[in-house]
Order: structure tokens, then C-alpha cells, then sequence
């Protein structure tokens, strides 16, 4: 038989109303009624449905997570740190990987509305966000992760992109290299506009401009690995190569080796994020890290500050855009300019 706030009521001798007091947490119920309640509950393994939550209005104890694919290794990093953060503070996380589709993106907007989360956290793929009114509109707090959502999310943690960008392009440069290739994707991605604005205001003040800029749709080892090919038998002055990612760099580095030419003697090639993957691959690569799951973590715990503030009611604080360090991490694939 299930079991019910009236069995509850009956076993801990007061009333039906008592008992939701105490499961709300709402009006007075001294010490030794919450105690016999409590007693109560455990007695009877009672735990009230989810449907029951949501009808008189409790925290639903879940968290939207959209993000752009955690097929991108960058993303299932950063999805594992929010989640574990998450859950250790009794928060569920809904992931939502939207695979850099609008329609996935309203689906699951509409999905989180009608599980009535407490919160969500989102990476979008696209400069239009006009979609992302309804949360805002159903007063749902929003982090904005990896990038800004300007007009949506008051709040954002991500690294400091354009930052990174100068450090990859003065690494190379320090080490004589002028003519510079950059290979990414996708190129409509906020994060690597970031970066290429970082990377060619440091180049300019050296008077040079990248040699070419490949960028393509889809953030992928294959697809970057076709244009980094393209670009080394149609440039034969590069000397260097920036990826824009780590995924990107390291297929710079076989698609340069698959042409019989060497790293770094005759390319030298950096990355962006500093993955795992980054220490293993062969030369090892020189990049520039940003640190994912400290951007999880931070973003996971703003947003539950920004929900304990929605429920008090105590909505004055101004948003905040975090932007964590980056730092260059000089391995292997990075030399001096070939003569």
C-alpha cells in the first residue's frame, strides 16, 4: 500500500496539516513534532513524488545543463565537473546536448520548462538567442557557460579567451615565426572569435597578419585534418600552425606528418584547451590551457547562489562575468622558426 502523509499524521499522533508543515518547512511545528514527524517518515520510508513537490510549488532539485555536443571531448570534461558539483549539493542535472542545432535547442528549452528545473546552465551555439526568452520570462536563473548570452544571462563563467589567443600568438611569434596558419572550427563558435580577435591583435603589433585563416562548420579531427592538408600543399611558406582547439592542433600534427614533414623542425603547431589527450599525442602539445572543470565548478556554484537568492527573494546583486585564466603550457610541438 502506498503510503501517505495520513498514515504519517496517524503514527506520529498529530494532524495531516502538521505533517505537511513539516515536509514544506512552512509555518511552526515545535522541536518534538518535528522529531515525531521525522521518526514517522523513517518508519515508513515515506518520499513524497515528484508530482507532489511540484504542484505546491517545492524546488524540484534539478538543473538544465544545454550544451553544444558532449561528443567534443572540451564538453563531456566540463559536463562531468558541473555534475558532480551539482550532485554533491543534492542537485540533479538534465544534459542536453543540442548538437549545434536551434530546433534540439527549443525542444529542450521546452523540456526543462516542463520539469519546472530550479535552474539551468547554457552553452549556446548561435548568436541568436531570442529562444532563450521563455526561461528568462519563467524567472528561471541562468548561468551562461564558456561564453556570454547577453540579454538572457546576466551571469557567465568562461576563460579568458581572447587572452589565450595573445599567448598562443606571441608564443609562436618569440620563436621567429611570421608566417602564421590558423586552423578551427566551428567558426561560428563565440569562444574562437574570442580567441582569433586575441591571436590577430597580437600579430599586428609585430606589423604581420595570419597567413590564412581555415575555419570550418563542424568541430571535428576529420574536418580539421582535411583543411590543415589543404593549407600545407597550397602554403608552402607556413611555417607554424594555431589551432584553434586541441582537437584542431592535433590534427594539424598528423595531417603535417602524413606529408612526411616533422613537428616542430619543420612546423611548429599550438592548441587551445590543454585536454588530457594534449600530454600523449606525439611530439607532445605545446597549448594553452583553460581550466575546464574549475569553470564547471564555479559556474555550478554561482548558479546555486543565483537560486537561493530567486527563493529569498533577494534579487539586487548585479551579474557578474567571470573570466578564469588561461596559461601557456609549453610541451613539444613548438620550436624555432625552420631556416
Amino acid at each position: 500500500m502506498t503510503t501517505s502523509i495520513r498514515h504519517i499524521a496517524k503514527l506520529a499522533g498529530t494532524s495531516v496539516s502538521s505533517v505537511s508543515r513539516v515536509l514544506n518547512n512552512s509555518g511552526y511545528a515545535s522541536p518534538e513534532l518535528r522529531d515525531r514527524v521525522e521518526a514517522a517518515i523513517r518508519t515508513l520510508n515515506y518520499t513524497p513524488s515528484k508530482g507532489a513537490r511540484m504542484l505546491r510549488g517545492a524546488p524540484s532539485r534539478m538543473i538544465g545543463l544545454m550544451l553544444p555536443s558532449i561528443e567534443v571531448p572540451f564538453f563531456g570534461i566540463l559536463a562531468h565537473a558541473i555534475e558532480q558539483e551539482l550532485f554533491q549539493h543534492g542537485y540533479q542535472t538534465l544534459i542536453c546536448s543540442t548538437a549545434e542545432n536551434m530546433d534540439h535547442e527549443v525542444r529542450y528549452i521546452s523540456m526543462l520548462l516542463a520539469q519546472r528545473v530550479d535552474g539551468v546552465i547554457v552553452a549556446s551555439a548561435f548568436g541568436s538567442i531570442e529562444h532563450f526568452g521563455v526561461l528568462r520570462d519563467a524567472r528561471i536563473p541562468i548561468i551562461a557557460i564558456d561564453r556570454e548570452l547577453s540579454g538572457i544571462a546576466d551571469d557567465a563563467v568562461m576563460a579568458d579567451h581572447e587572452e589565450g589567443g595573445r599567448l598562443m600568438a606571441r608564443h609562436l611569434i618569440d620563436l621567429g615565426h611570421r608566417a602564421i596558419a590558423i586552423v578551427g572550427a566551428p567558426a561560428h563558435s563565440q569562444p574562437i572569435q574570442l580567441r582569433l580577435q586575441g591571436i590577430t591583435a597580437e600579430m599586428a603589433k609585430d606589423a604581420i597578419a595570419p597567413a590564412i585563416v581555415a575555419m570550418a562548420e563542424e568541430h571535428s579531427f576529420a574536418e580539421t585534418y582535411r583543411l590543415a592538408r589543404e593549407l600545407l600543399a597550397s602554403r608552402p611558406e607556413v611555417t607554424a600552425i594555431i589551432g584553434t582547439t586541441d582537437v584542431s592542433a592535433i590534427a594539424a600534427i598528423h595531417a603535417i606528418q602524413d606529408r612526411g614533414f616533422s613537428v616542430p623542425s619543420d612546423y611548429s603547431v599550438v592548441g587551445f584547451d590543454d585536454l588530457p589527450e594534449a600530454a600523449y599525442v606525439f611530439p607532445r602539445l605545446t597549448t594553452v590551457a583553460q581550466p575546464i572543470r574549475d569553470v564547471g565548478r564555479q559556474a555550478a556554484r554561482l548558479l546555486e547562489a543565483l537560486i537561493d537568492e530567486h527563493h529569498t527573494g533577494d534579487e539586487s546583486r548585479q551579474g557578474a562575468i567571470v573570466k578564469v585564466p588561461v596559461t601557456l603550457i609549453e610541451r613539444d610541438s613548438t620550436g624555432l622558426v625552420r631556416n
